[in-house]
């Protein structure tokens, strides 16, 4: 079947890789994802299929057990896993952000102890910035370790951890009063390891239960509690001497991926709407024609294919980017900004030309319609990417 969002120049394994993702989309993520996500029901048999496929190892070194695959290798395996449900695709969003985190600034410590248990899915990854009073303003995090001796002693309050209950490990950004001249100075990555579940996962670290929301249901998003937390010098992303007061743009770099990663996951939401709506216009029949046939409705394919091929060439360009070592955060901001756009609206298209039956929870568009929005605020609202791409752009075009 033809389809839209091609990407020029990939390699065999790339496409062999890409090939195997997609067919397990079609046969053990599309025909189960209705009724699991109606039911907020975790997807474990479809977890167990992507951990013997490797996919929890897909960018981690082969040295590590991983696939060594680059970072869009993995956005162009999220698109395929978004295609297929969404919150398939933020099951390994934020472990991916872990294993780069641990991969580009871990100690070797670190490396050698979390990343073979990554590779596997034995260790799952959590992300965590956000906290109940601060999203993208990220100066305004409360949460500090103190350190006391040859440990350090976190307390505070996380907010929106996907991943929070199933994951081992948490990065984690807190304050970390240094005396350096900017607040972003004075910010820390530890790496919290924990025991799987709700409730304590290790002592005073509490997860406290799920957080109840319009989409993106079947992976949890958690609080995380810390009440004099204790951990070790080894805890800090880096280790003391790399990593005390870099964590602000060690999270910084693993954002970068995030972006990358929403970007592709709106391409695979949108390329889904698509493919439903373009069968729905060819088989349902208006004034004695199929809908397809009716012009309105074949300019809103029209703009929706093209809009498809926007967001995705500007996602491989944002990935490619990075994987040139170049940096990359116009362009992912770039990407992340008109993907998510670009996928609310190709959605809203698409629950337009399936009419009344787009309301029912028989259909799947009724569920992209709720999945779409978090895109638009997910790793940084619309207006964050454009405060990012304003600000580089006069940078680069300063007089």
């Amino acid at each position: 079947m033809a389809r839209l969002a091609q990407t020029p120049g990939l390699t065999e394994v790339q496409r062999s890789i890409l090939e195997t993702v997609r067919e397990f989309a079609d046969k053990e993520i599309i025909p189960h994802a209705q009724r699991l996500e109606h039911a907020d029901e975790y997807p474990a048999d479809i977890i167990d299929g992507m951990r013997e496929m490797g996919l929890f190892g897909l960018t981690i070194d082969e040295e590590y057990g991983g696939l060594g695959e680059s970072l869009l290798t993995y956005a162009l395996v999220v698109e395929e896993l978004s295609r297929g449900w969404m919150s398939i695709s933020g099951i390994v969003n934020t472990h991916f952000i872990v294993a780069y985190l641990v991969s580009q600034h871990g100690s070797p410590e670190q490396k050698q102890s979390l990343l073979p248990r990554m590779a596997t899915g034995e260790v799952r990854g959590a992300f965590s910035m956000s906290e109940p009073g601060c999203g993208s303003d990220v100066a305004a995090i409360r949460s500090k370790a103190v350190r006391s001796g040859d440990s350090f002693v976190l307390d505070g309050q996380k907010m929106w951890l996907t991943n929070g209950a199933q994951s081992s490990v948490v990065a984690t950004l807190v304050k970390t009063e240094l005396g350096a001249d900017s607040v972003y100075g004075n910010m820390t990555t530890f790496l919290l390891e924990k025991e799987p579940g709700f409730g304590e996962t290790a002592p005073g670290l509490t997860i406290p239960g799920k957080i109840e929301k319009m989409g993106y249901k079947g992976v949890e998003t958690t609080e995380m509690v810390l009440d004099g937390v204790t951990v070790p010098e080894s805890a800090v992303l880096g280790g003391v001497e790399g990593g005390l007061g870099r964590g602000f743009y060690q999270m910084m770099d693993g954002i970068e991926v995030g972006r990358v990663n929403v970007a592709a996951r709106a391409c695979g939401i949108s390329i889904r709407a698509f493919e439903l709506a373009v069968a729905y216009a060819q088989q349902r029949q208006t004034f004695g024609a199929p809908l397809a046939k009716h012009q309105a409705i074949a300019f809103k394919l029209a703009e929706m294919g093209t809009k498809i091929e926007a967001a995705h060439a500007l996602m491989v360009n944002a990935a490619r980017l990075k994987d040139a070592g170049a940096r990359n955060d116009v362009e992912a901001g770039m990407a992340k900004l008109l993907a998510s756009e670009y996928c609310a609206e190709v959605v809203q298209e698409a629950f337009r030309i399936h009419g009344g039956y787009g309301y029912s929870k028989e259909y799947e568009i009724e569920r992209l319609m709720r999945e779409a929005p978090f895109l638009l605020i997910g790793e940084g609202t619309s207006e964050i990417q454009k405060t990012i791409i304003s600000r580089g752009l006069l940078k680069q075009y300063k007089l």
